[in-house]
């Protein structure tokens, strides 16, 4: 049972806790300079309830920036996180946390504070997802000084983060895909436009995506890498998410052009001769070298320009494909799995402007079953 005590020293205060330890010895901490008695008391008093409750953490003089830069962050590096989640991650630190936060003791950080900070940067103009992002950064760095014995408590659970209105999806419909995809019937990667369009693929998986992960026999890709911009450089990690390694069953149109793909790069490969730098990657440029994401999106962009179609980003081919295969009653779990999301909820809450129609559809097929009617929308059976 721990006890403590309060004593003046010259014109300040001192706490003075007494702890017994598991092995029966006795240890004494003290913190003074408390400018009143009452303060001295209040402060003794937390100390008390942590110490019994087991929640109590010694006091050091660690900094927010000191914990982040030379603790924190290194061993999110030692984690092994994506080399763009990390880059994320310390853009958020230096750019915004380290200005506001950083000189703050890190065990008197409080949710004003971060109030405070997010407040600013909605003046400033940081739009309300972004500062989510640096709040979720912060709730992580914190939940784990918290895991680490150097907080008593997670200031960030306790902040008022802005709202974020769910910003509506920018999709095509099946037949405004297919007249992209025939618009780019010709052009030299038709077979990754296609894959974009019928799996739902990411930009960086469909880069990172090799031969040896494509098995065209069985009609099946493996997603085992991703390559994505971290540093201004391009690398190759692991998917965004565990449930991103995954295998796709590929339809035989797909099958078929990335069978015909694979044929003009093997003629592109034999015409460069020891010029070319085979990467193992399935989509590259004609000299076998990778291809840069931005690169790859601006593509993408003319070709939407030049087919006359509403501008989307590239990565709302994924959005149009689990839109379009919602809407049509493919199972949320199976498309879940197919897209790489960590939950179906996720999937469902993601896509809900394809819900009303799945409901729709559920409806008059459940009740057909119930009511005994041969078609969807018939009469109800006579009793």
């Amino acid at each position: 049972m721990a006890r403590g005590s309060v004593r003046q020293r010259g014109t300040t205060w001192t706490v003075v806790l007494d702890e017994r330890r598991a092995d029966g010895r006795r240890r004494q901490r003290s913190k003074g300079g408390f400018r009143t008695r009452k303060d001295a008391e209040r402060y003794l008093r937390e100390q008390l309830v942590s110490l019994d409750a087991g929640t109590y953490t010694a006091p050091h003089k660690l900094t927010v920036a000191t914990y982040l830069a030379e603790q924190w962050l290194p061993a999110m590096q030692a984690r092994g996180l994506r080399p763009s989640t990390l880059e994320r991650y310390e853009d958020h630190v230096r750019c915004a946390i380290t200005p506001a936060l950083g000189g703050l003791p890190l065990q008197g950080l409080k949710p004003t504070h971060l109030n405070k900070l997010y407040g600013d940067l909605r003046t400033a103009g940081r739009a309300p997802k972004t500062i989510r992002n640096i709040h979720g950064v912060l709730s992580k760095a914190l939940a784990d000084a918290e895991r680490w014995g150097l907080v008593g408590r997670n200031a960030a659970r306790l902040a008022d983060v802005p709202a974020v209105a769910r910003p509506k999806l920018r999709v095509w419909s099946p037949e405004q895909t297919r007249t992209f995809l025939a618009a780019v019937d010709d052009n030299r990667l038709f077979a990754a436009w296609l894959l974009a369009a019928t799996t739902g693929m990411r930009r960086g998986e469909l880069l990172g995506l090799r031969w040896e992960d494509i098995d065209l026999d069985n009609g099946v890709v493996r997603v085992t890498q991703a390559r994505v911009r971290a540093r201004n450089q391009v690398v190759a990690g692991e998917p965004k998410t565990a449930h991103g390694r995954r295998t796709i069953a590929l339809d035989p149109t797909t099958v078929a052009a990335l069978r015909q793909y694979r044929k003009r790069q093997t003629e592109e490969r034999l015409a460069a001769g020891p010029h070319y730098a085979d990467s193992g990657l399935a989509f590259t440029m004609p000299g076998g070298t990778p291809i840069h994401p931005n690169r790859f999106s601006l593509w993408f962009r003319r070709h939407v320009r030049a087919a006359g179609l509403p501008a989307i980003r590239l990565h709302d081919m994924r959005h149009s494909y689990a839109t379009a295969g919602l809407a049509a009653g493919i199972p949320p779990k199976v498309m879940s799995e197919r897209l790489g999301h960590a939950t179906v909820a996720f999937t469902l809450d993601t896509y809900t402007s394809a819900l009303p129609a799945m409901d729709k559809s559920a409806a008059d097929m459940v009740a057909g079953l119930i009511l005994g009617t041969e078609e969807v929308g018939g009469s109800r059976p006579s009793r």
